[in-house]
This record gives structure tokens, sequence and C-alpha cells, in this order.
């Protein structure tokens, strides 16, 4: 007996989205695999790579709605795909691009943009922005421009403190609100990174 898994068009188009999103993460995972065995060369993943995610970006705005959560979609169809889920949804960028050393030129650029993203940061806590959906991108923008500042030393405060924060937001829901002792919290830690990052400034040369 032939088994329906819908009855209408538009089940039939959230299960032909959840299939969809659904190779995405398989597939990044076996392109992360790949890449970090050494498999395939980084032009070949960079680019690979960059499609996917912007693949599951849309796809995944679309169905925000219907998926929620990513990790608990990957979760209850037992996907087992750690690195996937890290590069799609905490990292957003290739591993190329992530661990890119980039030279000095226009590094005074990179420290605005630092700046910016860290007064952003700060300034949407104090007007009481403390949704997920509204924390998690800042502080994804700021990590990006942190990474891409080849001055600040490998094993900086500041980053690992915005990953941190980055990995918690991601584990919980996108209407999830941070309590106020947590919204403390983060912006007493991006407040303490920025003090250090300006201080670092100084003792480097910015070409």
């Amino acid at each position: 007996m032939e088994v329906k898994l819908w009855n209408d068009k538009s089940e039939r188009e959230t299960y032909e989205n959840f299939a969809e999103i659904y190779a995405i993460i398989k597939t990044t995972e076996k392109l992360e695999k790949a890449y970090i065995r050494d498999i395939i060369s980084s032009s070949t993943y960079g680019p690979e790579c960059q499609k996917l995610i912007a693949h599951f970006k849309t796809l995944a705005s679309a169905l925000k709605d219907t998926i929620p959560s990513i990790e608990r979609f990957a979760d209850t169809y037992k996907m087992d795909c750690p690195a996937a889920l890290y590069r799609l949804v905490t990292s957003g960028v290739p591993a190329t691009v992530e661990h890119r050393r980039v030279s000095t030129e226009g590094t005074a650029a990179f420290v605005a943009e630092c700046v910016q993203n860290f007064i952003t940061a700060m300034d949407s806590l104090k007007l009481n922005m403390v949704a997920v959906d509204q924390l998690h991108p800042l502080l994804t923008d700021l990590s990006l421009s942190l990474n891409k500042l080849s001055i600040l030393p490998v094993d900086f405060e500041g980053k690992m403190k915005v990953s941190q924060w980055i990995l918690m937001l991601s584990k919980m829901e996108a209407a999830d609100e941070l309590k106020v002792e947590q919204a403390r919290q983060l912006h007493f830690d991006l407040e303490s990174s920025y003090n250090l990052f300006m201080a670092v400034l100084p003792n480097r040369s910015i070409g």
C-alpha cells in the first residue's frame, strides 16, 4: 500500500524543504571532513562551502517558523553532524575565511569595523535588545571582524568570549531572551573585551 507523506501542496512543500535542508547539512558535514582530512584543496573547498552556507541561510530563514531550531531538527532526525552545524549555524563562513591571516594592508579599516561592531552590540543591550535573533547576528558580525584583524593575538581573550556567547545563543530558540543577569554579563564581557582590544592596538603596528 502506498503511504502518502502529505495531504496537500503545502504539506508537500514542507517535506521537500525538510529534505533540502537535511541534504545541505549532510553535504556540509562531508565537505568539512574532506577538507580536514586534506582530501580536497582550499580552492575547491572554499567556493563549495560558501554555496552551501548561502543556500542554508536562505532556506533556514524561509523555514524559521517551521524549524525554529536547526540543532533540534538535526537531533530529531539523528543526523550527528557537529562540523556542519558549527559551520552553518555558529560560524557562517568557510574555514578558509575564518582562519585566514589577512595582511596588515587595510588594517585601519578592520579596526574601525571592530570598534563599530563592539559599540553596536553594547548599545543594543542598553536598548534591551536581548532576544537571540537580535543578538546572534550582531555577535557574529563582531566575531568575523575580529578574525579579519591579523594584529590580534591568536588567543585574544575577546575573540574567545564572543565565540562562547555565539555558541550559547546558537543552542537557544530564536525568540528566547537573555535573562537580566545574562544580559548584564554579556555587556560586561563585551566592554572588557573592547577595553582589551583598544589596549592591544598601540602596541602593534597598523599598516
